[in-house]
């Protein structure tokens, strides 16, 4: 049979293996476009997080304050500041670092607290940032209670401060790209588990064998019908976010072409998890449970829905071991901050090697019959 498969014609008038991998992969398009589950996982789950977390989440307002290095942080302001509950210092990072942070709204503003020489006052600097308007305004008034607390006089004899200009980063422009891996996570391990045991289990992969079509060709036939319903539904996500909700594309198309370069390769990588899940499935039954522990836990913990940085320091590690982490942040970096596929070369990288170990693995375990 398999001599036959290769030495079948090909050209005008024979056999052509591309014919055939492009027909299976409209065939799986259109199975996949009339699947519900399919348009649930890749469209609406996505759209319907990004409306609850990014609108309708609430709370308790909180703003991150940065401490400048060698910042006297003993002093009665800082004390004041830590006892409202709702200012979160930020300590442990470079004036350098404080400074893309605050160009990019992610802290709300920069302190620096010295004591004044020869005296026992101390001189208060803050710095704000454009991109984060409301809550520097709610600092202000807070430092401004500090400033005249009868208490504090003369410890606190002036306030100085500055605003620099930022972009703003909104909600969307975190949740949109984390609901864009989700998308992409379900679609790639969800449809190709699912797929290949049903093809395995009817005997369609079995009747494809009586035919001059070659193994690879079925592949890349779901394969092609999988990437290409996953770029659509991201193309969908990523214009209806920047129409509908201002989500940030920096450089407009040529941003929204980095990212859905950067969603081929999580695609791909991710439906390699799918390849080793149908094959260690026993039937239909087995593929959610065992999907939901490939799925579940980067859902949680690869900042789809909130920052790694808000997570105990003992879990971040295992967040930062996760291949839907990488493909977050990359999306993140190439749409707000603009950079280009080359300056999130490190994210790629790991991703790329999360690949190469995933179907290294699915090669062993993946069974045609």
């Amino acid at each position: 049979m398999h001599e036959r498969n290769s030495n079948s014609p090909s050209g005008p008038g024979g056999y052509s293996n591309l014919t055939a991998t492009l027909a299976l992969a409209k065939a799986s398009f259109r199975s996949i476009m009339r699947s519900p589950s399919a348009v649930v996982f890749t469209l609406a789950f996505p759209l319907i997080f990004i409306l609850v977390f990014g609108f309708l989440g609430g709370g308790g307002t909180r703003i991150d304050v940065g401490v400048t290095p060698g910042s006297d942080v003993n002093n009665p302001v800082m004390v004041m500041l830590d006892k409202t509950g709702m200012i979160r210092l930020v300590k442990d990072k470079s004036k350098a670092e404080f400074d893309k942070l605050l160009e990019k709204g992610n802290v709300d503003a920069m302190i620096d607290v010295h004591r004044k020489v020869n005296s026992a006052a101390y001189s208060v600097n803050v710095v704000y940032t454009s991109a984060s308007r409301d809550k520097g305004g709610i600092l202000k008034s807070v430092l401004n209670n500090i400033f005249y607390d009868k208490t504090l006089k003369p410890t606190v004899a002036e306030i100085k401060e500055s605003t620099i200009t930022g972009r703003e980063y909104k909600t969307i422009d975190f949740i949109l790209p984390g609901q864009l891996g989700f998308s992409l996570l379900s679609t790639g391990v969800f449809g190709t588990a699912f797929v290949f045991l049903s093809l395995r289990q009817t005997l369609v992969i079995k009747r494809f064998f009586a035919t001059p079509v070659k193994r690879s060709s079925i592949v890349i036939g779901e394969g092609i019908a999988r990437i290409g319903f996953a770029l659509i539904g991201a193309l969908f996500i990523i214009l209806i976010g920047h129409f509908f909700f201002g989500f940030t594309l920096v450089h407009g198309a040529l941003t929204v072409v980095n990212m859905l370069i950067l969603a081929t390769l999580g695609i791909i990588v991710f439906m390699g998890f799918g390849f080793i899940i149908s094959g260690i499935a026993k039937n239909e039954s087995m593929v959610p449970p065992i999907s939901n522990i490939v799925t579940l836990p980067q859902f949680l913990l690869s900042g789809t829905f909130f920052s790694i940085e808000a997570f105990p320091s003992w879990l971040q590690p295992i967040s930062r071991a996760l291949p839907l982490t990488y493909l977050n942040d990359a999306m993140r970096k190439v749409a707000f901050e603009g950079l280009g596929l080359w300056d999130v070369k490190f994210q790629i990288m790991i991703l790329l090697l999360w690949g190469i170990g995933i179907y290294a693995v699915a090669v062993k375990v993946f069974k045609w019959e």
